[in-house]
């Protein structure tokens, strides 16, 4: 029994860095629908996104359509999807990772601050759900997949904007799946925990939470890695999971359960981050 348990707590092949993998053992039927798909990737900044287009099509073999869009702008978004139909000409998924996330205590939280995280978390989910169901899925039918946090199910210290913004988008999440289900679209989310090898592991403290041995309290006892959520959200988008919408999955090792909500590390965390901003 602990061998088989052990087994199945072994992490899948992934890299600690922002780069494909060079290789890829098939979990899933490599035939499923969004295994190969051509893809179109978005964000502002089209000089990060010009050159991940560039790996990604060499990894896959597939197209790769990067586009500069700011989520928190419904007509960038329009733009965008209407080059993507004329490109491709079809959209069958979307997935929902815009995100903006940092440390920080109420007490030195900006409204401003508040008010971006809202507006890019929230906001940009929603305006590109909208644009995408109004010019393609209200016909056509589709998948959306938001990527959501844990951060908002107890209350994580020094994490209210993004807490309240994920919150917000997890209620979204359900309101669009009854709404719009009729049209054949279905509206899911992934809730990881500390992810190693992303941007968010580096800023938010993981690697010293590792160090530290804080996933200790964790029941799978680790983080997760990318090509684990990779695979939540290819259920989700896949036919896999034709009769599954409105649905929430947690994919962070039980951690939300268990692991300690301590204001004081996290505090000191912040801390040694503003020092190495100065």
């Amino acid at each position: 029994m602990a061998k088989k348990a052990q087994l199945v707590n072994t992490a899948p092949e992934d890299i600690d860095i922002d780069e494909c993998m060079n290789s890829y053992t098939h979990i899933y039927s490599p035939d499923l629908l969004q295994h190969g798909c051509d893809t179109v990737i978005a964000s502002r900044n089209l000089e990060k996104l010009t050159e991940a287009a560039k790996k990604l099509i060499s990894a896959t073999g597939r197209r790769c359509l990067p586009i500069a869009v700011d989520v928190r702008k419904p007509e960038t978004i329009t733009a965008a999807v209407e080059e993507s139909l004329k490109t491709l000409g079809h959209i069958d998924i979307l997935i929902n990772n815009a995100a903006g996330n940092f440390l920080c205590p109420v007490t030195s939280l900006s409204f401003n601050a508040f008010r971006t995280v809202m507006e890019i978390d929230t906001m940009g989910t929603f305006n590109t759900s909208k644009v995408i169901y109004d010019k393609w899925f209200k016909d056509h039918g589709g998948s959306i997949v938001n990527i959501s946090a844990t951060l908002g199910y107890r209350g994580q210290a020094l994490q209210v904007h993004a807490g309240s913004a994920k919150a917000a988008n997890d209620a979204m999440t359900r309101h669009l799946a009854v709404e719009w289900g009729p049209s054949g679209v279905r509206v899911n989310t992934v809730a990881p925990g500390p992810i190693s090898g992303t941007e968010g592991y580096r800023r938010l403290g993981g690697q010293i939470a590792e160090t530290a041995g804080a996933y200790r309290s964790i029941p799978l006892q680790r983080a997760g890695n990318k090509t684990e959520i990779a695979h939540a959200v290819l259920y989700l988008a896949s036919h896999a999971a034709s009769y599954v919408t409105g649905a929430i999955l947690v994919a962070d090792g039980g951690a939300w359960l268990t692991s300690a909500n301590d204001v004081e590390q996290l505090l000191g965390v912040w801390s040694a981050e503003k020092r190495k901003d100065k």
